[in-house]
């Protein structure tokens, strides 16, 4: 009997073990991330695809705002304690240049990991050093004219008579818009900064050149960019919102005809219900007599990131590479549910992307944008973009008030040198 218990006990004892084994062989992977209806909700859905390929990984989605994803970064790069950070962050492309430049083998390389060639190449480039690439791409900040066909057609306008235009040409068609309905043909919030992005890049052009010298000043682009700001505002074709809500609301109550913005805007868009079937999609407007200008632009987007001191970085990268790397069923369920549209270029060839829209007047506009993608011209980013703009952003402000372009641009450069050099 004893000897019959004994034996039971060990059993048991084998059994705890080996469960506790078990157990332990879990991998947790977490991920910082914000947004719960776009982005967290696009990770959890990841995790789901994963769990069918690798059952032993689990993925533990925590909510952190943009701000905060980089703050806590820097922190605890500057510290030196980094036992607290995610295996996996979201990370604004905008961003990505600064980060990769300050803190440099803090990111786990990814060049071999992923196959880049399946996403756009702008999108890429956000996040690549000395030619290694340290991101995953994701959301699609691909820019377009999200414009209402009714008012155009009111003014004896089509979506065809917007589409493959200039801005000159915009003006022109917003004048007479204007005129006919009373309706601007264009809202974005006060001051108009993001052209000051948009219109450089779909000219190829950037704030740096190749060296990441500012290239400012006598900047035929950014002259070229201010000048077409002004003229827009002149023109008087442009409600300029106070702040985000009142730029929103000019949309969903038709105080004006159009956006020209990152397509994330589509989910703002189609709140106005009673307006479906009223609106179209299309490229955006490319500057005049400029060698390379396009119709086609990048506003906003994030990417994936793996840290360098993740005990399951390897792990990290194989479930970003089956899931927002290699999956285009995940990408079709996640646009059904949130819109959130891909950089990654298969999913175009997939059911929901080629569905008409309905809201959009049955217009293909997942398709559309994902073609609009993959001819958006590359910049090198760096790590000043964002006091780049905002010194442009003044100059902007001094031009319209009647300030000299020329000399203001020049400031603008001068600003950008003396930040680069503290």
């Amino acid at each position: 009997m004893k000897k019959f218990l004994s034996v039971l006990l060990t059993v048991v004892l084998l059994a705890s073990f080996a469960a506790v084994a078990g157990a332990e062989e879990k991998t947790t992977i977490t991920v910082w991330c914000w947004d719960p209806a776009f982005n967290i909700y696009a990770m959890n859905e990841a995790a789901k695809v994963y769990a069918q390929i690798n059952p032993d990984v689990e993925i533990e989605v925590i909510e952190v705002a943009s701000n905060d994803c980089e703050t806590r970064q820097t922190a605890a790069f500057i510290s030196g304690q980094m036992d607290d950070l995610p295996d996996i962050v979201l990370m604004q492309d905008n961003s990505g240049q600064k980060f990769l430049s300050t803190y440099p083998g803090m990111y786990y390389d990814l060049t071999d990991k992923i196959d880049y060639s399946n996403f756009a190449d702008f999108k890429v480039n956000y996040f690549v050093s000395e030619g290694r690439n340290y991101a995953v791409p994701f959301d699609n900040g691909c820019a377009a004219m999200f414009i209402r066909t009714d008012i155009l057609e009111e003014a004896g306008y089509t979506l065809a008579d917007v589409t493959d235009i200039t801005w000159s040409r915009f003006i022109e068609i917003g004048k007479d818009v204007k005129e006919k309905t009373g309706v601007p043909i264009l809202t974005c919030e006060m001051g108009l900064a993001d052209f000051l992005m948009m219109i450089p890049q779909s000219a190829g052009t950037w704030y740096f050149d190749e060296e990441g010298n500012p290239n400012i000043a006598g900047n035929e682009v950014l002259k070229a960019t201010l000048e077409t700001i002004k003229q827009m505002a002149d023109a008087g074709i442009v409600y300029e919102a106070v702040d985000w809500a009142e730029y929103i609301s000019t949309l969903n109550t038709g105080k004006a005809a159009s956006t020209i913005q990152g397509c994330w805007i589509l989910g703002s868009v189609v709140l106005a219900e009673d307006q479906a079937g009223k609106w179209g999609v299309t490229n955006i407007p490319r500057l005049d007599n400029i060698e390379g200008a396009t119709n086609y632009s990048n506003q906003g987007g994030s990417s994936w990131l793996v840290l360098a001191n993740s005990e399951n970085a390897e792990i990290a990268a194989d479930f970003l590479n089956q899931t927002f790397a290699g999956s285009t069923e995940f990408y079709q369920t996640i646009l059904k549910s949130s819109g959130a549209i891909a950089t990654y270029l298969p999913a175009a060839e997939g059911e929901a992307y080629a569905a008409p829209h309905e809201f959009f007047g049955g217009q293909a506009v997942f398709a559309d944008i994902m073609e609009f993608s993959a001819q958006i011209p590359k910049v090198e980013l760096r790590l000043y973009n964002y006091e780049a703009r905002d010194a442009l952003r003044d100059a902007l402000q001094a031009y319209r008030d009647g300030g000299d372009l020329d000399s203001l641009m020049q400031e603008a450069q001068d600003t950008v040198e003396f930040l680069m050099m503290e």
